[in-house]
């Protein structure tokens, strides 16, 4: 099978830097159940990824782990069978775009509707990706 469908580790968002430049830097909108955190840049040469992901969950909302862990393993399972055409518009424009999505639901929810959401979450991204770009080129 082709490695279409993975979610490796140049592509998760794990560098403290990256993360809090994202939150300080980026933009963000909210759609619920998510508040979605990106930054597009321009690629740089040496990077080895055009679209890198993180994900996380209040403990607020969720006191116990287990139910934090389930929410994150949803949204990166939904994220990574969907990721295909927004990473396909980084690649051709040469952007590199950090996201980070926040779980502020209150209730677990469901695999079907995490997947549902972040189809249009990641529509949405795909959109912005094609405008940014568009008048440069």
């Amino acid at each position: 099978m082709a490695k279409q469908f993975t979610l490796g580790k140049n592509e998760r968002l794990k560098s403290r830097k990256q993360i809090e430049q994202l939150f300080s830097k980026g933009k963000s909108f909210p759609l619920s159940p998510f508040r979605i955190y990106y930054q597009v840049t321009p690629l740089i040469t040496n990077s080895s990824s055009t679209l890198q992901f993180g994900a996380g969950v209040s403990g607020k909302n969720f006191k116990r782990a287990v139910d934090r862990n389930r929410v994150k393993r949803l949204t990166r399972e939904a994220y990574r069978l969907q990721k295909k055409q927004l990473q396909e518009a980084t690649i051709e424009k040469k952007l590199q775009l950090n996201i980070f999505f926040i779980y502020t639901g209150k209730e677990l929810p469901a695999f079907n509707i995490v997947r549902e959401k972040v189809n249009v979450i990641l529509n949405k991204l795909t959109k912005i990706v094609n405008e940014n770009n568009s008048p440069d080129t």
